[in-house]
């Protein structure tokens, strides 16, 4: 068998094909898995939503985009809007992108908060998981509570050494939280907010 002479040429050509073949390869599992993943997806924000806002078989669940938040809008059997499940992010994390799904009641208090997506230090901001920092927003009103971690002058208690990821989750229910009131009018009966 000859051996090739290695020019730009031959070269350009072998790594077009290993591209080729490769994203194709790629394209074959995403198609294959996609479907598993969507549906894990589903799962994940279906837990979320009963876990934030406490939904039953009898809840309605609508939904609704507001700019870049996704909101889950929970009717009870009168059609009465019981609260929302918004899906809601902060790119300041210490390494990226952290998404929760924030339950918010009609009156604006903070029903409770679920972490969908974080990749922050292990043992550090990680740790924005545990209740003994995400619960703390359960029950509280963003009328009466300052939603800003305590060193800025609120009333969040941060994560010990991950302040960055406390003020970016801060923010991302902050968010949900102002959003929520100013857009729940059109969601109510009727479209009049009570």
């Amino acid at each position: 068998m000859a051996k090739k002479e290695s020019t730009l040429k031959n070269m350009l050509i072998a790594l077009l094909v290993i591209t080729a073949i490769s994203g194709g390869l790629l394209g074959l599992v995403y198609g294959m898995t996609k479907d598993t993943i969507a549906e894990g997806d589903a799962k994940k924000n279906a837990k979320a939503i009963a876990e934030v806002l406490g939904t039953d078989e009898n809840t309605r669940l609508d939904t609704a985009t507001v700019g870049e938040l996704f909101y889950n809008l929970a009717y009870d059997d009168q059609d009465q809007l019981i609260g929302a499940a918004i899906k809601t992010f902060s790119n300041a994390g210490f390494n990226g992108r952290i998404e929760l799904m924030v339950g918010i009641l009609t009156d604006g208090t903070i029903k409770g908060v679920s972490v969908l997506q974080q990749s922050e230090t292990p043992g550090l901001g990680a740790n924005m998981v545990n209740p003994k920092f995400k619960d703390q927003f359960n029950g509280k009103n963003p009328s009466s509570y300052n939603l800003t971690v305590k060193k800025d002058g609120g009333d969040v208690d941060a994560i010990t050494a991950a302040t960055i990821s406390s003020r970016a989750f801060t923010g991302a229910v902050r968010l949900a939280c102002e959003s929520f009131e100013a857009n729940k009018a059109k969601f109510m009966k009727g479209g009049n907010a009570q």
